[in-house]
């Protein structure tokens, strides 16, 4: 079932006409992956996570990115990556299940349509997760889902 809930798809984000970076989301990470230039050794790439900030480029030139977060993140379970000629960028997210609409504040946001498929997947995923063995791929939802908590604190056995 994990398979079923995994993204089915990487967002771009685009500036210029230029694709920048694709990423994609779980319950407890946020994905990057940039696309590197051709010809340039990769010991020279480097990737510095904050807890609220990001910095990426090649060594003696300026950050290719250099920008805030959307949410906070866990540092010392972040980390990145060269695959080929890929940089990936796992961040681990501080509040898991927390849904975020792009990795960098203010930059190349997904608009309500895709935030709210998001958001529902990431739902799906939490409640497979908590209820192992239910199937829940059929599962419709609306709205946000209540802090079971909360709900459960609320209801009295008599």
């Amino acid at each position: 079932m994990a398979e079923k809930l995994a993204p089915e798809k990487r967002h771009s984000f685009v500036h210029g006409g230029q694709k920048v970076f694709e990423w994609d989301q779980t319950l407890e990470e946020v994905n990057m992956y940039i696309t590197l230039p051709p010809n340039v050794p990769t010991k020279l790439f480097y990737c510095k996570i904050q807890s609220k900030h990001v910095e990426i480029g090649i060594k003696g030139n300026p950050p290719f990115l250099n920008h805030d977060l959307t949410c906070p993140v866990k540092t010392d379970s972040s980390f990145w990556t060269l695959e080929d000629d890929t940089m990936h960028i796992t961040l681990q997210k501080r509040e898991i299940g927390q849904t975020w609409s792009s990795p960098i504040l203010g930059q190349g946001q997904l608009d309500a349509y895709s935030s709210d498929l998001e958001q529902k997947r990431l739902m799906l995923q939490r409640f497979q997760e908590e209820n192992p063995g239910f199937d829940f791929s059929q599962a419709q939802f609306s709205g946000n889902c209540p802090d079971p908590r909360t709900f459960m604190g609320g209801m009295r056995s008599n």
